[in-house]
């Protein structure tokens, strides 16, 4: 939530300059006041009296999600996404939030992604993106967005659960592949002594057999009788 406050903080100036509608200008108020069961009302007439205008349908998309209105955010953030300009980066983000909280984890790295692409210097992004590989256990590339967002958010309050995640991550990274080598090398073992068994049955197999051809060579000829049979 702080975010996107900060995010509203920075546009407010401009809005209240450019789009001075009395009905943006009080949904705005409303939404900064934390009263967004009001604002949606004003926020909702702006779009009506504007619909070019991409900030009111972000302000409104923040007060749907605050209200638990999400299938609502999200079609207002798609409606208005591919002519956002400049805060596209930030609708693609928001859409990767909703569609985070619904349990849409293809949807909501996809939109980070797009976001990233928009602005590769979002942080927010990344996190989000690293945390939804963190449910796809896609653990790697979760590890370098958690790093990334760091080096783009170096004060970040989050820094000691993540630095801590991501260690924990690796650790356990790094025994898994210890257990693989270990049953690699466990599977060679057990295949190798399978091999030498079956080379000594062979073997064995094989003297028998020589040993029975011994015994054998001796009546391999049928002896001829020579002498006359007399019948009485």
């Amino acid at each position: 939530m702080t975010k996107k406050i900060i995010l509203i903080c920075t546009l407010l100036l401009f809005t209240v300059f450019c789009y001075g509608q009395s009905n943006f200008v009080r949904g705005e108020e409303l939404l900064m006041q934390n009263n967004p069961t009001q604002a949606v009302v004003f926020l909702e007439r702006a779009i009506g009296e504007d619909s070019a205008n991409p900030i009111p349908f972000l302000y409104l998309g923040i007060v749907y999600e605050q209200l638990g209105r999400h299938d609502e955010a999200i079609v207002v953030y798609r409606r208005i996404l591919p002519s956002a300009g400049k805060l596209a980066a930030s609708v693609a983000a928001n859409l990767g939030n909703v569609y985070f909280f619904k349990g849409n984890i293809d949807m909501a790295e996809q939109f980070y992604s797009q976001a990233i692409g928009l602005d590769p210097s979002f942080p927010s992004a990344y996190l989000g993106r690293a945390n939804t590989r963190i449910k796809a256990e896609n653990f790697q590339n979760a590890i370098i967005d958690y790093e990334q967002y760091l080096v783009l958010e170096p004060r970040s309050p989050q820094r000691p659960n993540i630095l801590q995640l991501v260690n924990l991550i690796k650790s356990e990274i790094a025994s898994a592949e210890l257990r693989r080598l270990m049953a690699e090398e466990e599977a060679r073992r057990i295949a190798e002594e399978r091999q030498r068994l079956l080379d000594s049955v062979s073997a064995s197999l094989h003297s028998a057999a020589e040993s029975s051809k011994s015994l054998s060579s001796g009546s391999e000829s049928v002896e001829q009788y020579g002498g006359e049979f007399e019948l009485d």
